[in-house]
């Protein structure tokens, strides 16, 4: 039997790469990519297999409109072992470009990991509510939305109604799932 080699940790994203890459980022114009494009490149070639930077040159390639090429980095920086806040950044991302590439599924995948792991930030409801809509699914979708909204806007007018939009969006989210055929749905 041979052995197979465990694979190497990520090279650590120490202060002065993140500081890199806060200034590579700092100076982007999303209307003219290319340089950013550049400089991410050039930052990996010094830092192969870096998850951050593998990121960075995903977002890049995202913000100039070359969804194919950064699904490539976006995967790759997972397999890397991305964490934390770029983690989520990244899941976002990642199912985003998926749903404009029409992989619906693997987007709502994506995002269902994100929700996941961070079930109460907004931006990971809106972004799951976009791919369930782009997936077909769209009394999920108007479910997740609607929860939100009685979670995150404290006016009187919807904490008026509060009780009345979760149950309206356990009600669809229900729906939802039994169509989809999730365990637990009723």
């Amino acid at each position: 039997m041979t052995d197979v080699p465990a694979p190497e940790p990520p090279e650590p994203l120490t202060p002065e790469l993140e500081e890199t890459i806060a200034e590579i980022f700092g100076m982007r114009d999303r209307e003219r990519m290319q340089p950013t494009i550049d400089a991410f490149l050039a930052l990996l070639a010094e830092h192969p297999g870096q998850p951050e930077v593998l990121y960075e040159v995903g977002g890049s390639y995202d913000t100039a409109g070359d969804e194919q090429t950064a699904a490539g980095y976006y995967e790759a920086a997972l397999a890397a072992g991305l964490s934390g806040d770029t983690l989520r950044r990244c899941l976002l991302q990642y199912g985003s470009t998926l749903r404009l590439l029409g992989r619906y599924q693997d987007s709502v995948a994506v995002l269902d990991r994100a929700l996941a792991e961070w079930p109460d930030l907004p931006s990971v409801r809106v972004f799951h509510a976009l791919g369930l809509h782009a997936a077909g699914r769209s009394d999920g979708a108007v479910g997740e939305l609607l929860a939100l909204v009685a979670d995150a806007v404290r006016t009187p007018d919807v904490l008026r109604y509060e009780a009345a939009l979760h149950g309206n969006a356990g009600y669809l989210i229900g729906l939802d799932a039994a169509r989809d055929g999730r365990p637990g749905a009723e």
